[in-house]
């Protein structure tokens, strides 16, 4: 079932549901009105006949009291089926006005209006019966049922419930096809959405959504889904790249391992030192591409959901000198000092403690030292790891004082395979800080860079602490 279908039945329902609650309301509280002004009347026929029976029993002759009831009618209307009938105090009837023939009155209803005055009972088909005690200072009370049919409220409560009835089926039929085209109105947005989503491909991610420009749910969807396409468009202009980019650097191993075979192959026999050149030569290419391999599958790995990283407490303490041990087994001429500062206000239960993947982490650690080394050969000057904690961040700032780079070149170092140009004489594929940028961001931390040309640079990263 289609949304506007749904919300057209939805809103055909409610007010359905809506106009018929207010229609019994109507009837009944009508009914109730009817009845009571009914009952009204019965008791004021039951007083006029009363006090017609009594004035009348003191004339002084019959014909002088029926030419004294007959002249009272005149000024009365007579009720549907009337029937009227007084009881004195031995129950016995001793007048009777209207239909003859009836049942008996019940002796209980007349002793519920001795003691209550009056009383009220219904009956099927609209007939009411009323019990009326009158008083005479002579004669002493009496009893008065009156019984009769309203026609009047039978009739008007059964053109009420046909005007009821037929208002909610044509009140049902017009609110359906209000509701249908309305629904249409305010479905057509989604439908243009619709129309532009099937349109938009892997090679027009450039389009968006027209429909962005409101307040409205519609816009805001709009909003988020052409937010949504920004991403896929820069993730797939950084697949494009990094594709691009990778192909190139593997392809420079290759056929330095490639060249090297071939001339070792096609031309004559060579002297067992110029075969060892040849293997070293293409070994050391060989490794070149085993390093650039295990680099891209960091920046893949690094690049997966952070929810399915596993994670445990590490000492960022013992992988800083973890990682100082192994870039200076690469590293031997490469000074690096380090210094463990914690703040008064830090009271961890363990010390420089994250929540992290330590592989990842020592990846990191080992790329930014590395660097350090790399790019500060020939300094005088020793590389400084400051490892720094607080009561929620704990934060590693390399600083070397080599080459540096322009502004410029900084603000590129986190895109794969770039290389500034004061450092493209330095062995590398740049991918180091792009994939430390990744393992950053898997830890909800962050990595910050600053460097001037010629002066050094300073690399931060800023993890949260346990």
């Amino acid at each position: 079932m289609s949304i506007r279908t749904r919300l057209t039945l939805q809103f055909v329902a409610i007010l359905f549901v809506t106009l018929l609650l207010f229609s019994v309301v109507i009837y009944f509280f009508t009914y109730q009105s009817g009845r009571e002004a009914f009952s009204e009347s019965l008791f004021a026929r039951a007083r006029i006949v009363a006090h017609v029976y009594l004035d009348g029993t003191r004339r002084s002759d019959e014909a002088s009291r029926a030419s004294y009831r007959q002249y009272l009618r005149q000024f009365y209307r007579t009720l549907p089926n009337e029937e009227v009938r007084v009881f004195d105090a031995r129950n016995q009837v001793v007048f009777k006005e209207g239909l003859t023939g009836q049942e008996a009155v019940p002796v209980e209803l007349l002793r519920t209006v001795r003691a209550n005055a009056r009383e009220v009972q219904l009956e099927d088909k609209y007939r009411q019966t009323v019990g009326l005690r009158y008083r005479d200072a002579v004669r002493g009370d009496f009893v008065v049922v009156a019984s009769s049919v309203d026609t009047d409220s039978q009739e008007k409560l059964h053109n009420l419930l046909t005007v009821l009835t037929f208002g909610l089926l044509i009140s049902f039929v017009i609110v359906g096809i209000g509701g249908w085209f309305f629904a249409g109105q305010a479905l057509k947005p989604m439908q243009r959405i619709i129309q532009e989503v099937d349109s938009i491909t892997a090679s027009d991610l450039h389009r968006r959504l027209s429909q962005a420009d409101g307040q409205d749910e519609v816009s805001l969807l709009a909003q988020r889904f052409n937010s949504l396409l920004n991403r896929l468009e820069t993730a797939f202009a950084g697949q494009r790249t990094f594709v691009r980019d990778a192909s190139h650097e593997l392809r420079t191993p290759l056929a330095a391992i490639i060249g090297q075979l071939e001339v070792a192959l096609i031309q004559q026999e060579r002297t067992q030192q110029e075969y060892r050149r040849v293997l070293q030569s293409t070994l050391d290419a060989a490794r070149l591409l085993k390093d650039l391999t295990n680099g891209l599958l960091q920046i893949a790995r690094a690049s997966d959901d952070p929810s399915q990283v596993p994670r445990t407490l590490v000492r960022l303490d013992e992988l800083l000198l973890q990682a100082h041990e192994e870039v200076h087994r690469r590293h031997p001429t490469c000074r690096i000092d380090l210094d463990f500062a914690e703040s008064p206000t830090a009271r961890q239960a363990v010390p420089y403690a994250v929540l992290g993947n330590e592989a990842l982490l020592l990846s990191a650690f080992l790329n930014i030292l590395e660097n350090a080394c790399k790019f500060s050969a020939g300094s005088t000057e020793a590389v400084l790891a400051t490892l720094a904690t607080s009561r929620r961040r704990v934060q590693l700032t390399v600083r070397d004082r080599g080459m540096g780079m322009t502004e410029a070149d900084r603000q590129q170092v986190f895109v794969p395979f770039f290389r500034a140009e004061a450092v493209r004489t330095v062995p590398g594929h740049g991918i180091g800080l792009p994939l430390t940028a990744k393992i950053m961001e898997l830890h909800e931390g962050e990595i910050r860079v600053e460097s001037q040309l010629g002066q050094g640079t300073a690399v931060t990263l800023d993890l949260p602490a346990m």
